[in-house]
């Protein structure tokens, strides 16, 4: 963020509006901007590129819930918050799984609303102070692409911030693709090791018989085939981190000779008997639930204890969809410069369908489909055509769900016919003959309701 923070309040209350900005200037750090309901702040937000947008929910137009889809899609960068009365904790529920960063309840606790303030410049900050490693360009992966502004993320980050520095070795736990690698580079390239070398391992590339080699390294004629000397992983990386991936698929013997390492910072080479000496930090990762491989006899306790000093849990993708869009926004970004392409971005039907995807490969599934997207779309926006088959008949599944936060029969329908616009990309005799009405009668609903096409 910048040194002054954009905000945006959103609420069809004038009293409200005024209250808040009387209160709130006080605040030196803050540019305040308000709008007075959904479609107004929409039309602010162009003009007004807001850091964080507190909204209200129930307000005529457009509520805060399909603002706060709409923003998701449109500003992904944007942090926002709900504000909900406290009959109404059940559209904070809503609007927590919809992708909002938090929730305050009316009527105001100014204290409350600073608190929460506080909280995402924080987790700005953190995310900046991650960056600053990545002035050294040699670094291919950096902190920068490890991407999330969901609230479990931001636990990550503070973690990873919080570990660097020091030389504690650290477990890292998750499923397939949500980012662990990533995680363990950032750790190093924060750490005081950043100049040195960072050494990948995945453990489960190797058979038993040659992962002590390839971690601890063989002397000539250890074994059939050892015709010289040869240097094993841990020595590559003195003075750096070596990083071992699938921690769980090592063998109970190497377990044994790693468990040394750990504890006395020396090993011997497969067929040798000289004790070698290294300084490095180890960060393991794993997908597995070493505690039932304990239970089982498949890994020993006392290893466990020594590679968990420090555990980071990174959450699947389902578990934090409010950072699809900006995770979506950013491979399309990056794959459209890799491939000299025209795409500004992607069309509010296909973004819809990529957050309701569950995504069981985690970020390394969604950066594959929006490669291929990429490659496959003849226009400036990614659509629902470009997509793979299983993520839009994963949509069409799904129940057809307006998020309305009143019964009110007019936001009902002009929450229908923008959100069949917005599927059909704004094709109107489409739209017309999904809502089965006249094209006409479709222009007079749109110019009653002010909704028109987004520039």
């Amino acid at each position: 963020m910048l040194s002054k923070i954009r905000l945006l309040y959103v609420d069809d209350e004038k009293g409200y509006q005024a209250s808040f900005r009387r209160t709130m200037r006080t605040e030196k750090a803050l540019l305040i901007e308000t709008a007075s309901d959904g479609v107004d702040a929409l039309a602010k937000l162009e003009i007004f590129p807001a850091d964080i947008l507190i909204t209200d929910v129930k307000m005529p137009k457009m509520d805060g819930l399909a603002l706060l889809e709409e923003v998701r899609i449109r500003y992904p960068d944007v942090f926002v918050v709900i504000v909900t009365g406290y009959g109404t904790i059940e559209d904070a529920v809503n609007a927590m799984k919809a992708g909002a960063y938090d929730y305050i309840l009316k009527p105001f606790d100014f204290d409350a609303i600073r608190m929460v303030i506080e909280k995402i410049i924080a987790h700005e900050r953190i995310l900046k102070k991650g960056m600053s490693f990545a002035k050294d360009r040699r670094n291919s992966h950096r902190f920068e692409n490890f991407i999330g502004q969901d609230p479990s993320m931001f636990q990550v980050f503070q973690q990873i911030v919080d570990v660097a520095p020091s030389n504690a070795t650290v477990l890292l736990t998750g499923e397939t693709g949500t980012g662990k690698e990533l995680a363990a580079e950032a750790i190093h390239f924060e750490s005081l090791r950043r100049d040195g070398p960072m050494i990948r391992v995945n453990c489960a590339a190797f058979t038993e018989t040659l992962i002590n080699s390839e971690l601890f390294g063989h002397e000539k004629g250890a074994f059939t085939g050892a015709t010289a000397q040869t240097k094993g992983q841990f020595e590559f990386a003195n003075g750096g981190t070596i990083f071992l991936d699938e921690i769980g698929d090592i063998p109970l013997t190497t377990q044994i000779s790693l468990l040394r390492v750990l504890e006395s910072k020396t090993f011997q080479r497969v067929g040798g008997t000289r004790a070698i000496k290294v300084d490095i930090r180890v960060v393991c990762a794993t997908n597995k639930d070493l505690s039932e491989k304990i239970k089982e006899h498949l890994f020993r306790a006392d290893l466990f204890y020594r590679v968990a000093v420090v555990s980071i849990h990174i959450p699947p993708l389902r578990e934090r969809k409010s950072d699809i869009p900006l995770l979506a926004s950013y491979f399309t970004e990056k794959y459209h410069t890799e491939t000299k392409t025209k795409i500004t971005g992607i069309s509010g039907a296909a973004m819809r369908m990529l957050t309701e995807y569950n995504w069981p490969g985690n970020v390394r599934e969604l950066a594959n489909v929006i490669e291929r997207a990429v490659i496959f779309c003849k226009g400036r926006e990614i659509i629902p055509a470009n997509l793979r088959e299983d993520i839009k008949k994963a949509s069409q599944e799904k129940v057809f769900d307006l998020r309305l936060s009143s019964r009110s029969l007019l936001l009902g329908e002009s929450t229908l016919i923008r959100r069949v616009l917005e599927e059909e990309n704004w094709n109107l005799k489409q739209t017309a003959k999904e809502l089965e009405i006249a094209r006409g009668t479709l222009y007079s609903k749109m110019k009653k309701y002010g909704i028109e096409k987004p520039q």
